[in-house]
């Protein structure tokens, strides 16, 4: 799990700088931070279902939709902080930076293994 986050921290990172080379410090200040909203959440959903599997008895299904619940909410309260506090923000950039960082797992999909 710790291989996606950093994945998605990486291509939130790869994403800012091309938006910031095409479309300046607002693109790539906005493209930061939608990557963000989508890494942190993750982050600390991995982390908190590591955290449960380690529990005496292991993880249970509950916990699962839990941490999922908590991933959506965190991200829904990211994106209303990052609309509220930077006022600058290119959406284009915003989204895709948001999408791209929420589909880059499928890089690890395809990666062939040795």
């Amino acid at each position: 799990m710790a291989r996606i986050v950093l994945l998605q921290l990486a291509a939130a990172l790869v994403v800012a700088v091309l938006a910031g080379v095409l479309g300046g410090l607002s693109s790539a200040l906005s493209a930061l931070f939608g990557g963000l909203c989508c890494a942190l959440p993750n982050a600390f959903f991995a982390l908190r279902l590591t955290m449960s599997a380690r529990k005496p008895g292991g993880a249970n299904p509950m916990s699962f939709f839990i941490g999922e619940f908590i991933k959506i909410a965190l991200t829904i309260a990211l994106m209303a902080a990052v609309v509220h506090w930077y006022r600058d923000v290119n959406w284009p950039a915003f989204l895709i930076a948001f999408i791209v960082v929420l589909k880059s797992y499928f890089i690890l999909l395809f990666r062939q293994r040795p």
